[in-house]
């Protein structure tokens, strides 16, 4: 059985650490990148293709939302937004844009899991 391939896309060392600990824990992830900021995830993407990406979306430059706007101009790769943005407007914003589901920091890692597969 092939491997699930995640990009973790988020401005913070020790987050981009903590999803990578969380995708290892099982099987069936293969973490391909970590990358730190939104703009070099849409440039990264073009020649290493992905299942999924875990991304943020308060980044320097360009944002989560930004970026997932790009990204869905070429693709269809599922999105979770991992986020301390709880409100509901934020929420609903993320959705509409093309992410495919929206988890709030601070997160059970066990849920984030669940909600990848």
């Amino acid at each position: 059985m092939e491997k699930v391939k995640v990009m973790i896309v988020d401005d913070q060392y020790i987050a981009r650490q903590l999803f990578e600990m969380y995708i290892k824990s099982s099987e069936k992830y293969k973490l391909v990148m970590q990358v730190d900021s939104a703009a070099l995830a849409t440039k990264a993407l073009k020649g290493n293709p992905v299942d999924l990406i875990l991304m943020d979306i308060m980044m320097p430059e360009m944002d989560g939302y930004q970026a997932t706007s790009k990204i869905r101009e070429e693709s269809n790769v599922p999105i979770i937004f991992l986020t301390a943005k709880s409100e509901d407007t934020d929420m609903i914003l993320g959705l509409n844009i093309g992410a495919d589901d929206y988890i709030t920091k601070p997160f059970n890692p066990a849920e984030v899991i669940a909600r990848v597969r």
